[in-house]
This record gives C-alpha cells, structure tokens and sequence, in this order.
C-alpha cells in the first residue's frame, strides 16, 4: 500500500486535478467499451417521426434530424473518436521515439536528414499535415489514423532526439561503451528507458488535442464516414440544426471539451508528480 502511495501515479491521483480527471476519464473509456450495454439505443436506428425532439426522459439529449438518440450516438462516438485518437497517438510516440532515438544517438548524416524533415513537418500545423494526407489517402477510419499520427510525428521525434543527445553523455553510458556494449543494447537499455518518461507524457497529453483534431477532420466530413457516429461528424451535422435543435452539437461538444480538459488535468497533474519539469530546468 506504501509503494503505491509513493508511486507516482499515487501521488497524482491524490489531487484534486488528477483524482477528478482520471474519474471522468475512467467513466469516458467504460461508456465507450460498453457502449452496446451502456446507451439507451442503437445509435444507427432511425425514427422520423421523432426528428429533432427536445430532451425529455425518453431521450436525454433529444434527438436529431433522422430521429437518433443524441446520447446514444455520443456513447457510440467516444468509441470511435477515443480509438482514434489513442492508436493514432501510440503510432506516433513508437514511430517518433525510434526516430528521435536513432538520429541523437548515431548522428552524422541520418541525424541531420531526419532533423530536416522532422523540422519541415514542424513548421506546418498539425491540422494542414492531417488534411493533407487525408486528401491524399481518402476519407476513412484507416486513413485518419494515419494523418493524425504523422501530424504529430515531430514533436515526439524532437523530444526523443534531445532527451537522447543529453543521456549520451552521462557516466554510465561511457562505461557500456567502454565496456564493449552494442548499440542495440546501449539504446534499449541504458538510453530509451531513460528518456521514455517525458515522451509518453508528452503523448497523453497529445491524445486531448488528437481528439480535437479527429473532431475537426469528421466537421469536415473527411474522418470517420456514416453511419457510425464520430464526435466531430456529429458536430457537422448538427451545425445544420443549430438553431432548430441546439442540442445536436452542444452535446458532442460539450463531451469533446470534457475528455479534452480531462486529459490536460490529468496530465499536468502527472508532471508534477513526476517533477519533469524540475528535471528539465537541471539538464
């Protein structure tokens, strides 16, 4: 019991910003997993003759313009925006780490080619890469996985790269190196374990703004394709409605700004925990 006080997930969960935030975000992932047991209705039944009904006891949120439980359709689309934006983000952090990892350590050549693209890719925002590689893969769930994970490539290879040209110089990677380790064996167990830690924060804290982004791509009709629900097609459609059934797109919005703001708290909280920024400030 000590030991997970004193962990570092302990110590986060102990405040109010990381207990509250890892709560809803719990709540968030188990409607999204159980969503066939957990929503009201199926999310792709239609019934005309209930289009746009205010919120009542049959249907919380109300419904939409094809008579579509709203909350259902909410449930239903936190499995496809939170899948989204988690495989995208993994993607990235592993790709981003091997090639941040690779150039810091080896250097030359394959250290000043991948910091030239990875600077190109930084200069543009993450929305332009996404949209442009949509546009070229096509809209799809496959497709936008993809885009957000090369949008967000840069980062978690800069970050990799700079944690890596900081640990190259300590002590105890000198003496692997005088030791007669291989390469191999000096990145994969005395570097990468070292430099991991920032990295996947950095990445859950990425995972607010892949949601955002996935959102932005389904707005414009180029993520995820109907019938299933994604946070951000929901929105779009809604946009249409605004003024006749408001609560088509205050209700995936307001879902978007909670698990965003969730994920912000949480990972702040875990930084402070971790004390990463202290360990920066020192190297």
């Amino acid at each position: 019991m000590s030991r997970w006080k004193n962990s570092a997930l302990g110590r986060t969960v102990r405040t109010w910003r990381g207990g509250l935030s890892l709560a809803v975000l719990v709540l968030i992932a188990m409607a999204a997993l159980f969503a066939p047991w957990v929503a009201p209705y199926p999310y792709d039944i239609q019934n005309l003759s209930a289009t746009n009904k205010d919120p009542s006891l049959a249907h919380w949120l109300g419904t939409d313009e094809f008579g579509r439980d709203v909350l259902s359709r909410i449930i239903y689309g936190a499995r496809t925006s939170l899948t989204v934006a988690l495989t995208a983000i993994c993607g990235s952090v592993t790709l981003g780490m091997c090639l941040g990892a690779a150039a810091g350590y080896f250097g030359g050549l394959f250290d000043r080619a991948v910091t030239a693209v990875v600077d190109l890719t930084w200069s543009f925002p993450e929305v332009l890469i996404a949209l442009i590689f949509v546009a070229i893969l096509g809209a799809g769930l496959y497709s936008t996985i993809v885009a957000i994970s090369i949008a967000y490539l840069a980062q978690f290879a800069r970050l990799t790269r700079a944690q890596i040209l900081t640990l190259k110089s300590e002590t105890y990677v000198e003496a692997a190196v005088n030791l007669g380790s291989g390469h191999g064996h000096i990145l994969f167990r005395h570097l990468l374990p070292n430099a991991i830690t920032p990295v996947i924060v950095a990445g859950m804290l990425a995972t607010g703004d892949a949601i955002i982004l996935e959102a932005t791509l389904g707005f414009f009709g180029l993520g995820v394709q109907p019938p299933k629900p994604s946070w951000g097609a929901m929105m779009s459609s809604g946009s249409a409605q605004i003024f006749l059934a408001p609560w088509t797109i205050l209700g995936p919005g307001l879902a978007i700004a909670i698990a965003v703001v969730c994920i912000n708290l949480f990972g702040d909280a875990l930084i402070d925990a971790l004390d990463i920024r202290h360990r920066v400030r020192d190297h």
